[in-house]
């Protein structure tokens, strides 16, 4: 009995002992690789990135953790290139060939060009990691069993990318908890197709130099757009909004393509409020159902009980009012507008 017992201690001090190695190797490499983003090298970043990517992978307890970080490293200060690439080329090519010229070394400023590329490189990571099903099929059309089949994803993950510089983001088909894009700058096209925000999206401020995809999204939580701006058609054909819902002053919207759109009933002191020239149409089993308005462009947000029973097509309150009912029946009451999603 007692060698028992001692075989039965060795073995539970072993397993302590390899759990500790374990435990100091993980945090020596986040560390590492931690250190490899802040380089001025844009290879050595780019090893980082990966590094941060195989220790999630096989650590999931880390893997929100890693998710932050990725995304604070795409929220710091940059601006896209603008230069012709070429051009610069054939400069350090003339520089070269210029008697006593030396071969330049490292310089502590990054290039545009490549931090792009890193950039590019921890966009593609975020999206092949939160993308539950790479089948180019539309959303709607997916069976409820074939749901997380990547395995690859990284389930339950939030993203804060607020006021960061995206180029040409591809989030089709992912799977994000609470999004923040919060004062983003989406530069080129952006994907959100057949895209599922379990939590909330916020894109509160932010700005679309190209075409913004949200086909077939949908918008589990509350999905903040309040002053962002549009600059190519952006499309919500199939979407589904199920939360708050925030379209106040925003710019751009001129060629929205809203086919199919699918409203849920709204919850008591639920807040939607509804952009200019956009209609809320009652449907079947409480759901609504967006369309373009006719006639001159105002802003609607939904009604109270009494003016659903009087059907659609009723003018709304004032812009920028909310569709909270009081007790006594009296006229909703403005709210103070969204705030950043936790």
């Amino acid at each position: 009995m007692l060698a028992v017992r001692r075989q039965r201690h060795q073995e539970l001090a072993t397993a302590h002992t390899t759990h500790d190695a374990t435990e100091r190797r993980v945090t020596e490499l986040y560390t590492k690789a931690v250190e490899q983003l802040g380089n001025s090298q844009a290879p050595v970043r780019l090893g980082g990135l990966y590094a941060l990517e195989r220790l999630a992978q096989d650590t999931p307890a880390l893997r929100q953790t890693i998710v932050d970080v990725i995304c604070s490293y795409l929220r710091m200060p940059y601006t896209p290139p603008r230069e012709d690439r070429r051009e610069k080329i054939r400069a350090a090519q003339r520089a070269a060939r210029m008697p006593g010229a030396t071969r330049p070394g490292p310089s502590a400023e990054r290039d545009p060009q490549e931090e792009r590329q890193v950039r590019l490189t921890a966009q593609r990571i975020l999206t092949a990691h939160l993308c539950y099903d790479r089948s180019p099929t539309p959303r709607r059309w997916w069976p409820t069993r074939r749901r997380d089949r990547n395995p690859r994803h990284w389930k339950n993950t939030h993203l804060d990318l607020a006021g960061a510089v995206l180029i040409d983001i591809d989030l089709n088909r992912c799977r994000i908890g609470a999004a923040n894009f919060a004062g983003a700058t989406f530069s080129g096209n952006a994907g959100f197709a057949g895209a599922t925000f379990s939590v909330g999206a916020n894109f509160a401020g932010a700005t679309f130099s190209g075409a913004a995809w949200f086909d077939g999204a949908t918008f589990s939580g509350a999905a903040w757009f309040d002053e962002a701006t549009f600059s190519g058609g952006p499309y919500f054909n199939g979407a589904t909004l199920t939360g708050d819902v925030g379209f106040g002053e925003v710019a751009g919207l001129e060629w929205a393509v809203l086919e199919g759109v699918r409203v849920a009933p709204a919850a008591a002191g639920a807040r939607r409020v509804w952009p200019p020239a956009w209609r809320v149409e009652t449907g079947v089993h409480g759901w609504q159902t967006l369309r373009l308005a006719a006639g001159p462009a105002h802003d609607q947000t939904d009604q109270t009980d009494e003016a659903e029973q009087n059907g659609p097509g009723q003018d709304g309150p004032a812009p920028d009012q909310t569709d909270e009912p009081t007790g006594d029946g009296s006229a909703p009451v403005p709210d103070p507008g969204p705030g950043e999603l936790t």
